[in-house]
């Protein structure tokens, strides 16, 4: 559907105008700016790479910054860039993982540094296949949502590669922003290449919990999570924003149920949190 191109790779020209948006990481670092063109838009990430989007989402061109990998380039556009692309062309694209539980999709929602990619990579290498690492891709289907796969690697920090990825799983090379390996799918590592229909959707907490706790959300709190972790190229389209809102309020008003999950983040607690996942999500009609 996106059609994507990558060019020579150049050094990054001063931009007169004031980006329309900001990315930056919780320690004020910043990722990514959003400047509209005459064409449509470039998302610039500082010292590695610009993007020009068109204004229908359809074509992107990548202009990757003096000694950027193309790896880097690649990555950065299935990873940030195309599920923006996605949302302008009316996707519901959100930040969450998804696992494979007896042919349906169980999706684990947060915002980065809450464990979604390493909750993915237990039940990925403990008997369960995965979806998506992030970028949550949903497709109506009959009267639900279907989860689609996304490209069959995960991304771990090292420590979270040491407590559950066994030795000699294949690794993509390495990028230019960051020390996450990037685990690609395989014998040790399950994935998921069919649409499964999605069957829960667990918003992660804190990590404070000192048990696996699993608290009901209403439809109207599902719906604030839902709007706090989507992907959007352009957040002051009213168009755009106000059709997004129509269906992340359809999404929200609509099975599966949604739960706050919070859990001890330790490495040796993962299978007790694996299995009481799978068993919650398992009940038919579960409410608490």
């Amino acid at each position: 559907m996106i059609d994507f191109n990558l060019v020579s790779a150049r050094q990054q020209p001063p931009i007169g105008d004031v980006p329309f948006h900001e990315w930056r990481f919780p320690d004020g670092t910043l990722w990514t700016q959003f400047f509209r063109t005459e064409s449509g838009y470039l998302l610039r990430f500082p010292e590695l790479a610009d993007f020009q989007v068109t204004a229908d989402g359809l074509d992107v061109l990548c202009m990757p910054a003096l000694n950027v990998s193309e790896e880097t380039s690649q990555h950065l556009y299935l990873n940030q860039v195309l599920p923006l692309a996605l949302s302008k062309v009316g996707k519901l694209v959100f930040h969450a993982s998804a696992v494979e539980v007896e042919g349906m999709a169980v999706a684990f929602a947060a915002e980065s540094g809450r464990g979604k990619s390493t909750l993915a990579t237990s039940f990925a290498t403990g008997g369960f296949r995965f979806l998506t690492d992030d970028g949550l891709l949903l497709e109506t289907s009959g009267d639900g949502y279907d989860v689609q796969p996304s490209h069959p690697s995960i991304r771990l920090w090292q420590d979270s590669q040491e407590a559950l990825v066994a030795s000699g799983v294949a690794t993509a090379p390495p990028v230019d922003f960051t020390s996450k390996s990037r685990f690609l799918a395989g014998g040790e590592l399950a994935f998921c290449d069919r649409p499964r229909p999605l069957r829960r959707v667990y918003f992660l907490g804190d990590g404070s919990a000192e048990a696996v706790t699993f608290k009901p959300l209403t439809a109207a709190e599902a719906m604030v999570e839902w709007l706090k972790h989507s992907f959007l190229l352009d957040v002051e389209e009213h168009p755009l924003l106000a059709s997004h809102f129509d269906q992340v309020a359809k999404l929200a008003n609509h099975k599966p149920i949604y739960f706050r999950l919070d859990y001890p983040r330790r490495f040796e607690e993962l299978a007790n949190v694996r299995q009481a996942i799978v068993e919650h999500a398992l009940v038919e009609d579960q409410r608490a």
